[in-house]
């Protein structure tokens, strides 16, 4: 599938997809072999990656493995971090921004669907705002999560649980597709049907 690949049903192309990820490797070596995997399905389908600047942990995997397989990679990263993280700056693109909040939204502007991998806080922050801003239905772009390893797990099911007490509708919960297969994962991202229930966003201006 080439960088055209889209939803055939809506017509709606997946042509950048952003990963949260973390700025540490993790314990297990999988972690690493999932980001690599992951680095090459995105440029084997013709599919650009958005992340977070950084050049070490799972961040620094991914955008190394994307680069080196010629595909395109855009880095966004708030000025105050450049002394906590390394930067990659040898990236198809390089933003820097005032804050975190802008690097997120910015993030959302980039893309067209969204994959959280193995991370830490800010992994977790990233990623539940951006299904925060679905469920408000600021954008109807498809996210999902790369369970390596049983990694989320027991996030999985906090959400079961959060919906299960009603802080959360059912619908809110197929809001996120899971795989620990970054293909297939890949695969269900593209397909997904991404209209908001409502079948219009709210205006970004607005909110």
């Amino acid at each position: 599938m080439n960088r055209n690949s889209m939803d055939m049903e809506n017509n709606i192309p997946v042509k950048r997809i952003c990963v949260f990820c973390g700025s540490n490797s993790g314990q297990r070596p999988a972690y690493k072999d999932a980001a690599k995997k992951l680095g090459k399905a995105l440029t084997a389908r013709g599919i650009g990656l958005v992340y977070g600047g950084g050049s070490v942990g799972l961040m620094g995997v991914i955008a190394e493995t994307v680069m080196r397989e010629k595909g395109e990679v855009i880095g966004v990263i708030p000025k105050a971090l450049f002394s906590r993280e390394i930067v990659r700056r040898e990236v198809t693109e390089f933003h820097e921004v005032a804050s975190m909040h802008e690097r997120k939204t910015l993030m959302v502007q980039l893309s067209d669907a969204f994959i959280a991998m193995p991370g830490g806080c800010g992994t977790m922050d990233e990623f539940f705002e951006i299904v925060t801003w679905s469920q408000l239905e600021l954008h109807a772009k498809p996210i999902g999560i790369l369970n390596v390893e049983g990694y989320f797990d027991l996030l999985l099911q906090f959400i079961d649980h959060i919906i299960r007490e009603r802080f959360a509708r059912p619908e809110h919960g197929q809001l996120i597709l899971r795989s620990d297969n970054p293909d297939e994962l890949l695969q269900m991202l593209i397909q997904k049907k991404t209209l908001p229930p409502s079948g219009k966003l709210i205006d970004w201006k607005e909110s």
